[in-house]
């Protein structure tokens, strides 16, 4: 740590945060990010400020620096050439973190831990090669949420330094700020306008879905109670964020299934949000007599609502012979489905199955179908259009035999298509029917059955775990649906071979239940955290000791990542 002589309280404390996050005080080395996202709310609502604070600033020897939250360099302005030579001999430029826990005590770095403007002068630097310069550093936040965005940052040469940098850094923060608002102002306003004309022209349930707006209409109010509503608004999670209409079905806890449709709204080029129409639909599962029975399925688990629906309609389509498109996230056990109605339902004939990227695929296909076979084409996705040509071919062969007609099922990734629009208009045509696969976290209450079915599959018998670990597994999302969860499973039965698993036996992904998705570098931190937890009996003070980091970094981390503690 730099020699204690008389300096003030922030940058003592920054000192003692870079130290404790073990930062190489003479040559520290930032991480780098490829593919920094350009274009983002705060990017765009910066440009036109940075464009005017670097015209201002023309003749000054100054830089001007935007970065994101984690102090990653967006964008970087101004500076003669001698002060971009050094700042770049430093990789302050764009693509690197200066983060305070990457370099120490640093404008960018030391205002996001702060949480507000701070001007840090050539020795006020933790890093010796830093303190050449001088940088004022101001967070912009997120004007409704209150979220740190970013940083923007003001650096010039440590001998011209003055207490007007910061000033500067201010205000361009707060013009920011400022043009946030109008962007999302107008977002909102292009988002409301769709909302409206929706209400006036359905007379039916809607829902208005923004990054910071959610409106959901009298009718839907009205229509459905309050827990199938917390049902409909946790559907609609998949559709937020959606550039392209889309259709969802949602059991609801009152028995009622729901069909979402999703339409986007845009404004020029931008996502404003979305619109979800919501419409009852009385299908599968329910009747006037009450729920239909669908038979126990060998190698399927699940009771849920939804679950069964799905089973009832890929049963239905079987017994009639009727082709079928299974569609689905990876790892929603899509083929698994397909092969236990199968084996149900047309014991009596074989079934074939082909994958999407066999090179005799058409072959395969022609071979199995001339020999009587039922088959299910995997991963129909993946086809190229000229294999989906010479497919539409044997299909329209088989439709004009006289022959009684295979059991014919496509398995297909949700959204993955690489030739869309001639699977959507000449290959699917031949399939009347798509079932909608469910991803596991819209069925989790299926996970308590899943457990101890998929534990033995691992082969290793007198594994249980315990109901609090059941309850963790339940309340995570799963992004590889029933495959992610049957390799945690796996994991868990390596490391233990008997006996019950409490909730810290699971492994350290599965102790936190953030939603968001984390960049690999994010879900090593996490994983780091957690074990460290799990070393220390859940002491957060020696955690953060042992992996390098302050008390505040791990609270602020454990909050991020949802980390159950």
């Amino acid at each position: 740590m730099p020699s204690s002589r008389s300096v003030r309280d922030s940058i003592l404390l920054s000192w003692q945060r870079s130290e404790a996050s073990l930062v190489d005080a003479d040559q520290p080395s930032p991480a780098y990010f490829a593919g920094i996202d350009v274009d983002t709310t705060l990017t765009r609502a910066a440009r036109p400020v940075i464009d005017a604070l670097a015209s201002e600033l023309t003749n000054e020897p100054v830089c001007i620096i935007l970065t994101d939250a984690k102090g990653i360099v967006l964008d970087r302005r101004g500076g003669d050439p001698g002060l971009i030579r050094k700042l770049d001999s430093v990789d302050l430029c764009p693509g690197f973190t200066y983060a305070e826990s990457e370099v120490g005590t640093n404008g960018i770095g030391t205002a996001l831990e702060v949480g507000g403007p701070i001007l840090v002068l050539g020795p006020d630097h933790y890093s010796g090669v830093l303190r050449r310069f001088a940088c004022a550093g101001a967070p912009i936040t997120h004007p409704v949420t209150g979220g740190q965005l970013g940083v923007l940052d003001i650096t010039t040469q440590a001998q011209n330094s003055n207490a007007v940098l910061l000033s500067f850094a201010k205000l361009a923060a707060r013009r920011i700020q400022e043009r946030i608002v109008e962007e999302a102002n107008a977002l909102d306003q292009a988002l409301l306008s769709d909302y409206y004309a929706a209400c006036r022209h359905s007379g039916g349930s809607v829902i208005a879905l923004g990054d910071e707006v959610f409106m959901i209409n009298a009718h839907a109010q009205a229509h459905f109670d309050s827990t199938d509503q917390a049902a409909l608004i946790d559907r609609t999670r998949d559709a937020r964020g959606g550039t392209r209409p889309r259709t969802y079905l949602a059991d609801l806890p009152s028995g009622i299934t729901a069909r979402l449709a999703y339409q986007p709204t845009f404004l020029g080029h931008r996502l404003a949000g979305g619109i979800v129409q919501v419409r009852e639909q009385r299908a599968g599962l329910r009747n006037a007599g009450g729920p239909a029975r669908v038979p126990s399925l060998p190698g399927v688990v699940g009771s849920s609502a939804l679950w069964r629906r799905t089973t009832q309609e890929v049963l239905e389509s079987a017994s009639r012979a009727e082709w079928i498109v299974a569609e689905g996230e990876p790892g929603t056990g899509k083929l698994t489905l397909l092969r236990a109605v199968h084996n149900y339902s047309r014991s009596g004939h074989r079934l074939a199955i082909v994958d999407a990227d066999d090179p005799a695929l058409v072959t395969a296909v022609a071979s199995e179908l001339e020999s009587g076979s039922d088959l299910v084409l995997r991963h129909a996705h993946l086809l190229s259009t000229d294999a989906i040509h010479a497919l539409v071919d044997v299909l329209q062969g088989v439709r004009d035999s006289l022959a009684e007609d295979p059991w014919i099922a496509l398995t297909v990734a949700t959204g993955q298509s690489g030739a869309q629009d001639e699977l959507d208009t000449q290959l699917l045509r031949f399939f009347p029917r798509t079932v909608a696969v469910p991803p596991l976290r819209h069925h989790l209450d299926d996970v308590q059955a899943l457990v101890p079915h998929l534990l033995a599959r691992t082969g290793v018998a007198g594994v249980t775990l315990s109901p609090a670990a059941i309850s963790q597994l339940m309340r995570l999302p799963w992004p590889g649906n029933v495959t992610h969860l049957r390799t945690v499973l796996a994991e868990v039965a390596r490391r233990r071979r008997s006996g019950v698993v409490e909730l810290d036996g699971l492994p350290a992904e599965c102790r936190a239940t953030t939603r968001r998705h984390l960049t690999r570098i994010e879900a090593l931190e996490r994983d780091a955290i957690v074990d460290a937890l799990a070393a220390h009996q859940g002491d957060k003070a020696a955690a953060a000791t042992a992996l390098g980091m302050s008390r505040a970094t791990i609270y602020r981390k454990i909050r991020d990542y949802a980390i159950v503690t």
